[in-house]
């Protein structure tokens, strides 16, 4: 025999029992979740703000589930066991208390553990009614009519790549837990940009689609689009203020706004990056290179270089030209990468900087001469001058830490949003490295970073050089003109 109580009536009685009143927005999750139930929707993404009450009502909603339906299996997924266990044994004492679960309560010991627990049920099931788990542990075997997926996304979980890459890998096998027609409920907040949770596809690191793609969405913020508290009775517009102050404002926006962003608040903003998509033109008649209507004076372009992924790290050539007005625009970012065995790698990855250097328009390449970066100015001549680019090779040695440079030639550009971003470098691993960056981290990739660090650093180098076919340099000769005139000047 099932229940018949509505889930806002079932979280209603449970308040009232512990002497509370239930705040409207715990009624508007509640409302929400048994509307999906009910029509059947069965991917779902609930976000709240941080201490809404979220995961307390998520609790209230498995028991009510219980209640309605005693043969259903819940696994309740965490970033950690004892996180998820503390959903269980929260379930646990709902079912022990609430006036409409009593009856549910099994006589044995046994079947009321911590991490797991079976209620008087109809049907003879090897899975509990609940069950707790990390979302690290080995659930294979497992059978689960309803996952919770409750905080799964947290600092631990995913603030470097490496980790945020396994949390996917493991969710994506409760795919083979759920039953056939079974619900998954996820329940958190963002951490990081590239969270589970993010509304669009993060082309940078690979995703076609948003991770949880297809499912329906129940986001409630601190404050809403017209500046009102959430829950007023518990934060107030001074409270709110306060935990902006206190948290910061990255921490603030991910954890109490929902807006994803990093908690750990980084130096470098790729949000006072200036997008634009426009293409590079030289106009030979004029001896003109434009970005869209923008009068290109300068380049430098920076090749940080690595062959075989020496000592892990990669091998990027960046690219930045300087308007008339001083604004810098990163143009291109190539992430060289090994051949294909014709050629050996110094060679192949020379080739391609050479190409570069002439499809660009180039005056001069630079490159860090530290470690491997010695054997190749040589070769980059030779393939310079193979491929008709009068591009002169530049060597450099840097001695300053990496930090350094890159915060030094970040923050002022940044700061006064001098810096146009292409489109294309939107999609290489450059926005990650801007997005985790930490000066002083171990471990963290920062090869593209270096790169546009250095080539922010270089002075503006204006060559008077001509290109293959007569073709002027466009950023000018400084050519000797004779006027004629109809008068005399005495010395």
């Amino acid at each position: 025999m099932t229940g018949q109580a509505d889930f806002p009536l079932f979280l209603a009685l449970w308040n009232r029992k512990q002497e509370m009143d239930t705040p409207a927005l715990h009624f508007r999750m509640a409302c929400w979740l048994e509307a999906a139930w009910r029509e059947k929707r069965t991917r779902l993404l609930l976000q709240a703000f941080r201490s809404s009450g979220k995961s307390t009502v998520a609790g209230l909603f498995a028991a009510w589930l219980l209640y309605r339906h005693p043969d259903l299996r819940i696994l309740v997924l965490a970033a950690d066991l004892a996180l998820a266990r503390k959903m269980v044994r929260n379930v646990k004492r709902i079912v022990e208390r609430h006036p409409l679960t009593l009856h549910l309560k099994p006589q044995r010991a046994d079947q009321w553990g911590a991490d797991r627990f079976t209620v008087n049920r109809a049907l003879e099931l090897r899975d509990p009614s609940m069950l707790a788990r990390g979302v690290s542990a080995n659930i294979t075997g497992s059978r689960a009519d309803i996952i919770i997926c409750d905080d799964v996304e947290v600092p631990n979980t995913c603030d470097t790549a490496g980790k945020r890459a396994d949390l996917r890998e493991r969710l994506a096998e409760t795919g083979y837990v759920l039953a056939p027609g079974g619900t998954q409920l996820y329940i958190g907040t963002p951490h990081t940009w590239y969270t589970i949770y993010a509304d669009a596809p993060r082309v940078e690191i690979g995703e076609q689609s948003p991770f949880l793609a297809g499912y329906e969405r129940f986001t409630l913020p601190v404050i809403d689009a017209k500046g009102r508290s959430a829950w007023p009775e518990r934060f107030a517009p001074q409270d709110i203020e306060r935990i902006r102050r206190s948290t910061g404002p990255n921490k603030f926006s991910s954890q109490m706004m929902l807006t994803p962003v990093n908690i750990a608040e980084g130096r470098l903003d790729p949000a006072a990056f200036r997008r634009y998509e426009a293409g590079l033109a030289y106009i030979k008649e004029i001896n003109l290179l434009q970005i869209g209507d923008r009068k290109i004076i300068s380049a430098s372009a920076w090749w940080d270089p690595a062959l075989g992924g020496s000592n892990g790290d990669g091998s990027v050539l960046a690219v930045i030209y300087t308007d008339e007005a001083g604004c810098f625009w990163l143009h291109r970012i190539e992430y060289l990468r090994s051949g294909n065995g014709e050629l050996d790698e110094a060679t192949h990855q020379c080739r391609i900087v050479a190409q570069l250097a002439k499809e660009l328009y180039l005056p001069s390449v630079a490159i860090e001469t530290n470690g491997i970066g010695r054997l190749l100015p040589n070769i980059l001549r030779r393939e310079l001058a193979q491929a008709h680019a009068p591009c002169a090779v530049l060597e450099i040695s840097n001695s300053r830490p990496k930090d350094i440079r890159i915060l030094e030639a970040f923050d002022t550009v940044l700061a006064a949003r001098m810096l146009h971003v292409h489109a294309s470098v939107y999609a290489t691993p450059f926005m990650a490295e801007m997005q985790e960056w930490r000066p002083g981290a171990k471990g963290g990739r920062d090869d593209g970073l270096d790169a546009v660090a250095g080539a922010l650093s270089q002075e503006p180098v204006r060559l008077k050089r001509y290109y293959a076919g007569n073709r002027q340099s466009w950023q000018g000769g400084g050519k000797i003109h004779q006027a004629k005139t109809d008068f005399d000047i005495d010395i």
